[in-house]
This record gives C-alpha cells, sequence and structure tokens, in this order.
C-alpha cells in the first residue's frame, strides 16, 4: 500500500514538473523583446507579387514652403486597419522618392500602433524621434502634421492620432508643441 502511493506521488511530482516546464517555456514567449513586422501565416513571403496592393498617399516637407507635400505610395491591401497603417508610417519613415524632405529623423523606428474604437491612433515610435529632431516650431508642427495627415487622410476609422515615444506620453517633442493630446487632421497644412 505503501509502494502505491508512492509510485503514484512520484507520477505526479514528474507530471508537476513537465506543466511547469511547459508553463515556463510558454509564458516567457516573445515578452523580453518585440517580434518584428511580419506578414499573416495565410500570405507568405514568396507570395506578395500576388497580393492585392493600394495606393496611400504620404505627406513629406519641401525646402521652399512651409507646407506639407503630397507623395503616392503603394502599400499590402488587408482587412486590418492597423497593419496598412503601419505600412503607411513605415513608408513615410523611409525617403521621398519625388525629392522632398522626410520630416522624421532618419533612425527612428515605428515602435507599434494601436487604434481604439473612438478612432484614435496611439502611434508609437523609438526614442531616436525625439533625440534626432530639429529645433524649431514650425519643424515640429510640420512633423506631428506629416504622421497625423498621412494617417486620418488614408483611413476614415482614425480620426485623431496620438504619439508616444517609447510607449511613453511625452510633454513635447522640442518643447513647442504639447503632445499630451490626440491631434486631429490639418489639411490646410497640405500643398494645393
Amino acid at each position: 500500500m505503501i509502494s502505491n502511493r508512492l509510485a503514484i506521488l512520484g507520477a505526479l511530482l514528474i507530471l508537476l514538473a513537465v506543466l511547469i516546464i511547459i508553463f515556463i517555456r510558454m509564458g516567457g514567449k516573445g515578452k523580453t523583446e518585440q517580434e518584428p513586422l511580419s506578414l499573416p501565416p495565410e500570405i507568405s513571403q514568396s507570395s506578395d507579387e500576388q497580393q492585392e496592393k493600394r495606393k496611400v498617399v504620404l505627406f513629406y516637407l519641401s525646402e521652399k514652403d512651409a507646407l506639407l507635400h503630397p507623395e503616392v505610395r503603394e502599400i499590402y491591401a488587408y482587412t486590418s486597419v492597423v497593419q496598412e497603417a503601419k505600412q503607411t508610417l513605415e513608408e513615410l519613415l523611409k525617403e521621398s522618392q519625388s525629392g522632398y524632405l522626410s520630416p522624421i529623423p532618419p533612425q527612428t523606428k515605428l515602435r507599434e500602433i494601436f487604434l481604439t474604437r473612438k478612432g484614435v491612433a496611439y502611434v508609437d515610435f523609438s526614442k531616436d524621434f525625439q533625440v534626432g529632431h530639429p529645433s524649431g516650431s514650425t519643424a515640429e508642427i510640420l512633423t506631428i502634421y506629416s504622421i497625423v495627415n498621412s494617417l486620418a487622410y488614408n483611413f476614415k476609422s482614425i480620426k485623431k492620432v496620438f504619439i508616444l515615444i517609447e510607449g511613453v506620453e511625452k510633454e513635447t517633442l522640442g518643447g513647442h508643441v504639447n503632445l499630451n493630446k490626440p491631434f486631429l487632421p490639418q489639411y490646410s497644412l497640405i500643398a494645393r
């Protein structure tokens, strides 16, 4: 009788140890690093040429004036607004194809985008967005509205944009524009 109880207890301890190992391996996955942006499983990398694309309008700066200048790009079409918005901002982070100036410092990385049901997009950039930003109120305003207008113009479900840096609300980008609130688009800043 004692040997049966010891055998059952030993089997339970082994089962418990196996469950703890499985829990630890599954529970810690992906929490130490942010996984890179990847395509949904149903769309393989080799089928990119076959996937439907759509056009978006990005807004860049010009040396000639203090306005935002439109530039058309193509992104992959998804049913997810967030997925398309990420691609749109990734394109905005690249250099202009028309000779305009990028409103965003070159080392800046897009960390994440979150969209609420009320249409507020929370856009999270790396610290390089703030550290490498040129000074001046006009530069700040145009940078912010380049992002806000690029999102709101292309996605009807995005009504306002809230900018975060390293996942945290910042008081200001460079000392001129208050970042403690979401921004509505300002289409009056777009060159005609």
